[in-house]
């Protein structure tokens, strides 16, 4: 599993919670985020070199891009060069905000990089051509996350001026489309409302590994068992272990580092 940084810590949280007799390789490339501001190009580049490293060194049957901006950039790039089932998190959240939504009309909001790419409305076209979606770019978001910020006036006052096209056309649910913003989930529910259900893909791409993990016979059956937990970093190994550990628990103690190609 791999993301930009932190943020993936959200899907590798409700993998473990989901699949506890599961081993999980995470790697967050936190000295290259935020990816959301580079070219698709770049993004797809960084995507391959990790999946690669993770595949070689690590010997991983499923990988996850616990990342949007990847996701969109590099999940046809992977799965047509991987040996290995590639699972993202777009399709899931996708799934998820529709069977939320009561209208039919939500709002996605992501990175300038996942929201440019379309991704996500040629994914609703793709599951439910009839819903209305409205998508919107929230830079910014993701460097709150990444300093350890969730609240307080300064993001208060950025998420009134981003959200307020989507709020103005009457969603009634939004997907978080991007693994950082569950971390902002209490700031962005007071400005969009009690009216609107916010919706994060952390929890429906676990369901949609362990339903592809049963469906390749690749599930570990053995329920006693309790999996083992690697970190690994492209940035600073203190503040990755600091910051991890708070977001996603105790089993972030420490952490390797790798120094990308």
């Amino acid at each position: 599993m791999f993301d930009s940084g932190f943020g993936g810590l959200t899907v590798a949280r409700a993998t473990i919670d989901l699949l506890p007799a599961e081993d999980l390789v995470y790697l967050g490339d936190t000295a290259r985020y935020p990816y959301g501001s580079r070219s698709l190009d770049e993004v797809r580049a960084f995507s391959l070199g990790i999946a690669r490293f993770l595949l070689d060194r690590h010997d991983v049957k499923v990988l996850v891009v616990a990342c949007n901006t990847a996701t969109a950039a590099a999940l046809d790039v992977l799965v047509a060069e991987l040996p290995i089932p590639v699972l993202g998190v777009i399709e899931p959240g996708v799934r998820a905000v529709i069977e939320a939504s009561r209208s039919g009309r939500f709002g996605v909001i992501g990175t300038i990089g996942t929201i440019g790419s379309g991704a996500y409305e040629d994914s609703v076209a793709t599951i439910d051509p009839s819903a209305g979606v409205v998508t919107c770019a929230c830079p910014g978001f993701v460097e709150f996350v990444e300093r350890g910020v969730f609240t307080g006036p300064e993001i208060e006052v950025l998420s009134r001026r981003l959200l307020a096209p989507i709020i103005d056309v009457g969603i009634d649910a939004l997907l978080l489309g991007c693994t950082h913003y569950p971390y902002l989930n209490r700031v962005i529910g007071d400005v969009v409302g009690r009216d609107v259900v916010l919706v994060s893909s952390a929890d429906e791409t676990a369901f949609a590994l362990a339903r592809l993990l049963d469906q390749l016979g690749l599930a570990i059956v053995d329920h006693d068992r309790v999996g083992g937990h690697r970190f690994i970093s492209s940035g600073d190994i203190r503040l990755f272990t600091e910051l991890g550990s708070r977001l996603l628990g105790p089993e972030l103690i420490d952490a390797e580092r790798w120094q990308p190609g």
